[in-house]
């Protein structure tokens, strides 16, 4: 199997999610920069292997035939806006992805403007979040975050793509910004936060099956395959905010071998099941963006396949 890119780096204490739209124009110079990307990751990481500072590249469904001729990734598509009764994942504007992990935030930042300015004009931002680790890795909620990921044999099981020939090793990566309203959350009692969740708070046990709510973010979240067996993904959430905007949130980053199991996991959240019965935990958090990319491997971005002759011009997305 090619290389993968560091998709199963562990989770680390700082990160920066930043989205690019390519500018009509922008393709050339967004396909070139590819295979500069690991010389830029290793000029600003060698330095400091301390940091431990990876760059994880996604490209989207709306530039991947503006940016390479030939096959596509088979289950890349835009993402698709789930729209229930009360709540709504919106899909926003995004082309590329970049997941910047390090201990500190200042190699993601250096590396970040880097890759930019390497971009230049070709390029647009349209969204920009620097996450961090917060206590004993808890989001603005208070829950630990992220207990269920795979480790080991099972996480590369979970995350690389191993049945779309010419793809092989790649990984999807869906990613949404939520804010909280810490107001009304921490108004409710703990004990109904914990239904809310399905977790208990200050150990980080699941709620047995007997009290833990059918519409609680756990319950929704748990997908099974036909022998009964859980759809694992791996999430790399990290908390972010700002005291001045008043912002506070949590964004979720989900990789996967299969998007429409992150797919199927929205679906439940937003539209319930059954339908009208959906997360508890949207009573206080908001979807504010989504996006949907493939991540491919190092081997594809060292060489990827040519531009397109007629740059700028789009096929319909499938």
């Amino acid at each position: 199997m090619p290389e993968p890119q560091n998709v199963l780096a562990p989770l680390t204490e700082s990160a920066l999610f930043l989205t690019l739209t390519v500018r009509p124009g922008g393709e050339a110079a967004t396909r070139d920069l590819l295979p500069e990307l690991a010389g830029m990751i290793r000029s600003v990481g060698f330095p400091l292997p301390g940091e431990a500072l990876t760059c994880v590249v996604g490209i989207g469904s709306s530039v991947w035939d503006r940016l390479f001729t030939g096959p596509r990734p088979k289950r890349l598509h835009p993402f698709r806006e789930v729209a229930g009764l009360r709540h709504r994942a919106p899909a926003t504007p995004g082309d590329l992805f970049l997941h910047l992990r390090a201990k500190r935030l200042y190699p993601c930042f250096e590396l970040a403007r880097r890759v930019v300015g390497g971009l230049g004009d070709a390029v647009s931002v349209a969204d920009e979040v620097a996450g961090f680790r917060y206590f004993d890795r808890r989001d603005l909620l208070g829950f630990v975050d992220g207990t269920e990921n795979p480790t080991g044999d099972a996480a590369g099981a979970a995350v690389l793509v191993r049945d779309d020939p010419g793809f092989e090793g790649g990984s999807y990566l869906v990613v949404q910004k939520y804010v909280h309203d810490l107001d009304r959350w921490s108004a409710m009692p703990v004990e109904e936060r914990e239904l809310a969740v399905g977790r208990r708070m200050l150990d980080d046990i699941e709620l047995p099956d007997a009290v833990k709510p059918d519409d609680s973010h756990v319950a929704l979240t748990t997908i099974e395959d036909g022998d009964g067996g859980e759809r694992k993904i791996l999430r790399d959430n990290m908390p972010f905010g700002s005291i001045a905007h008043g912002e506070y949130g949590t964004f979720f980053a989900g990789y996967t071998a299969d998007p429409g199991v992150i797919e199927e996991m929205l679906s439940r959240m937003f539209l319930g099941d059954p339908p009208g019965r959906s997360d508890r935990i949207l009573q206080v958090s908001t979807a504010k963006t989504g996006g949907l990319f493939f991540v491919p491997t190092l081997d594809f971005l060292a060489d990827p396949p040519s531009c397109p002759a007629n740059e700028g011009v789009t096929r319909h997305d499938r």
